[in-house]
């Protein structure tokens, strides 16, 4: 039986592939969706000037949305910035640290008020680009009809259609394949691949591209395409043993096994975080008249030096932000001691705990300065080598991350259901041990 014969022929599996490739097209279909009361003629000439900017990067990430002012165009950059912000705060105020500890109904109600943060920061950008469009004009006015009345009407449609994709991304994540969010942000990313290599091709043939920096582009990206999956496959193993346990007349534990810590713990969520954060107080400031704030905007075009500064340093922060927040140490090494379970040469309990940690400080200081560096020497490389589209390692990072996560739920999925037949084909191949 072929992998793709054995993922239609699992009942649930299909529905929920299905599902997910469901939600995508209509994500796909919403991007050309445009918002009225825009010039499209004089807003493709207005974004055709500032590609190479942070919008040129914000509209990589849209699938193109923003580039057409289409009703998706705010993506779900907004829930994304909401989330950072409110688990940033359960950690610096009590009462959502003390709603975490309640479980699910606490996640529920945190989730709550990440939704109703999403909102706000919708109105917020909603108003600013509204605002932005008004002015500009390259050479006609980008806005038909200026006025009260566009500014609601872009608010509110930028607002529904990003509400919409975060209830669409958490849909495809209850009853879909994988992350629904970063699903979206995949496709969005997916979706440009075409259009530049459409556009690489074309200036080979003119000749403004020489055949030797095609080549160089197609080595640095394949280059960085092996880096990420060589080391998001790397895993660093604690050996772990049992004590032998006498019930009844049997003898139960003796075994020896290894606890694997991925040297990426954090996968894609730091760089996105990152290009979140740094995307958001940028897009106010465009907004704001004040030439102060305007030169410091400029400064934090991707690529810049300052950006990267910025983006490297928020990078490392959570990277140990996020593996602090999903493992705990101290949960793992109370449930090895309850199970017999200990490392050789460490005492059970609290010195387990930190030597856990001790190692995992580690390996997320290696994986933070990996991540840095897939997301930033591409760019770098590209940019002098003036690649006509926005090729990052962000994106390259996002595009096989997402794809290696969820082909791994998909093979959990099998898993869990025993079925032998299709796992013999399709099985990834176990992560490589680096020690």
């Amino acid at each position: 039986m072929s992998g793709a014969a054995g993922l239609v022929k699992i009942p649930e599996l299909r529905k929920r592939i299905l599902f997910t490739l469901a939600c995508l097209a209509v994500y796909r279909i919403g991007v050309h969706v445009p918002t009225p009361g825009v010039d499209g003629a004089a807003l493709q000439a207005l974004f055709d000037s500032m590609k190479g900017t942070l919008f040129g990067f914000l509209n990589m990430f849209s699938g193109g949305a923003l580039e057409r002012f289409s009703i998706f165009a705010l993506g779900v950059m907004p829930y994304i910035t909401s989330s950072i912000i409110f688990q940033l705060l359960t950690v610096v105020w009590p009462f959502l640290h003390e709603l975490q500890k309640e479980g699910e109904q606490g996640r529920r109600k945190i989730n709550q008020y990440t939704r109703y943060g999403t909102v706000l920061i919708c109105l917020i950008q909603g108003y600013s680009i509204a605002t932005f469009l008004e002015s500009a004009t390259n050479p006609q006015a980008v806005v038909t009809n200026p006025g009260i009345a566009f500014k609601l009407m872009t608010i509110l449609t930028l607002t529904c259609g990003s509400v919409f994709l975060m209830w669409l991304g958490e849909q495809m994540t209850e009853r879909g394949i994988g992350n629904g969010t970063s699903m979206l942000i995949f496709a969005g990313i997916a979706a440009s691949i075409p259009g530049g290599m459409g556009t690489t091709l074309g200036l080979y043939r003119t000749g403004e591209m020489s055949f030797l920096r095609v080549l160089i582009v197609l080595a640095i990206i394949l280059a960085t395409f092996f880096v990420i999956v060589f080391v998001e496959r790397g895993t660093r193993r604690i050996p772990i043993q049992y004590a032998k346990r006498l019930v009844g007349r049997k003898v139960y534990g003796g075994q020896n096994t290894h606890l694997p810590l991925k040297i990426n713990t954090s996968g894609v969520i730091p760089p996105i975080f990152a290009s979140s954060l740094l995307a958001f107080p940028a897009t106010v400031m465009t907004f704001v008249p004040l030439e102060a704030l305007q030169r410091f905007q400029s400064l934090l075009a991707p690529g810049s030096l300052i950006y990267n500064v910025f983006f490297v340093a928020m990078i490392v922060f959570f990277a140990f932000f996020y593996t602090a927040v999903t493992f705990k140490t101290d949960d793992v090494a109370e449930n090895l001691k309850k199970h017999g379970g200990f490392v050789p040469g460490i005492r059970p309990g609290q010195p387990t705990a930190e030597y856990i940690d001790f190692v995992l400080g580690r390996i997320t200081l290696g994986g933070a300065v990996y991540i840095s560096a897939i997301c930033v020497l591409p760019t770098m490389m590209t940019q002098n080598l003036n690649v006509p589209f926005y090729f990052g390692g962000t994106s390259v990072l996002i595009l096989v991350g997402v794809a290696l996560d969820t082909s791994a739920k998909i093979e959990a999925f099998l898993l869990s259901r025993n079925y032998e037949g299709f796992m013999k084909h399709t099985r990834l191949k176990g992560r490589s041990a680096v020690s």
